[in-house]
């Protein structure tokens, strides 16, 4: 997961979200995700480890909520939703399984993974060199910081350079701060004034000065932005500003479906699923239903993380 914090508005969007479109069987025991009809493919099911085939689901962990990647239907219900819920009914549809989430706190995760009682995470799960020791990832967006305006873009802003002089707002301690501290230099050096940086206990009181005016922009990991670009005021409050130079969002890192080590056959048929997935555009239209379609990979890869 990112270091921002997720934005008490989208908490609150998250308990009025319908899951009308969300993962949901449909005849001949197909499963349908974001509108589109999935169907197992045999040979992925063939290759899956025996343990799982004879069980047929997937035990996964997630830690919620974490909009949009994972979320509850509703506030006080146990009913899950979500980009990587989304995902996982879909990838478990071209498998011919299962996939069962269940809520686990995030620092258990690889923990639970490697004493066995859980197969696989999808959590928004950074992949590292140091994660990959104990666990495989197969990964399957890239998503670092992004840029939330008002509805409309009023300010014309672009990307990071038309920060430059204006007033943003971000939550204190947390990589996004670091990314606009690290922009000064460049904005002296353009001569076109340092950004006047506003720093918020809270993601929800950042949002509230873009809200209120009071600030240009805010920046926030762009996943959370795109969630709140698309849900706050059924859309009509902010807009996500889309980088061309960086369509994951600012310093962009994978984010990778974990699974343990001990289930090669697992990770191999996971990432031919999610290929297929990518390759009839269903995955395209996965991140769409939640704002960020920008972070979706074309080539699922397996531990692409560099360090």
């Amino acid at each position: 997961m990112a270091a921002s914090a997720v934005s008490a508005a989208a908490l609150v969007a998250l308990s009025g979200c319908g899951n009308s479109d969300a993962a949901a069987p449909v005849a001949g025991g197909k499963v349908s995700v974001a509108g589109v009809e999935i169907k197992e493919v045999k040979a992925l099911h063939d290759a899956l480890p025996d343990k799982i085939k004879k069980s047929g689901a997937v035990r996964v962990a997630t830690d919620v909520p974490y909009p949009p990647f994972e979320m509850f239907v509703k506030e006080g219900q146990s009913e899950l939703t979500g980009l990587d819920y989304d995902l996982g009914q879909a990838i478990g549809a071209k498998l011919g399984v299962r996939f069962v989430f269940t809520a686990q706190k995030f620092d258990g995760i690889v923990p639970g993974i490697q004493a066995g009682k859980f197969d696989a995470a999808m959590s928004a799960m950074t992949d590292n060199k140091e994660r990959q020791r104990v666990v495989d990832f197969v990964d399957y967006s890239q998503s670092g910081s992004g840029i939330l305006v008002a509805d409309g873009n009023p300010q014309k802003i672009a990307g990071l350079d038309d920060l430059c002089g204006k007033k943003v707002a971000v939550q204190t301690a947390t990589n996004q701060l670091t990314l606009l501290k690290s922009r000064q230099a460049a904005c002296a050096k353009a001569g076109a004034g340092k950004i006047d940086i506003q720093t918020f206990p809270k993601d929800s009181d950042a949002q509230l000065a873009l809200r209120s005016g009071k600030v240009a922009a805010q920046v926030v990991t762009k996943p959370a932005a795109g969630w709140t670009a698309k849900t706050a005021d059924a859309g009509k409050a902010f807009d996500l500003v889309e980088d061309p130079a960086a369509p994951g969002g600012y310093n962009a890192s994978p984010n990778g479906i974990a699974v343990g080590k001990q289930l090669p056959e697992l990770t191999a048929a996971v990432q031919k699923a999610l290929q297929a997935l990518i390759d009839d555009g269903t995955v395209q239209k996965i991140y769409a239903k939640y704002g960020v379609a920008s972070i979706a990979v074309k080539q699922a890869t397996k531990n692409a993380a560099v360090d």
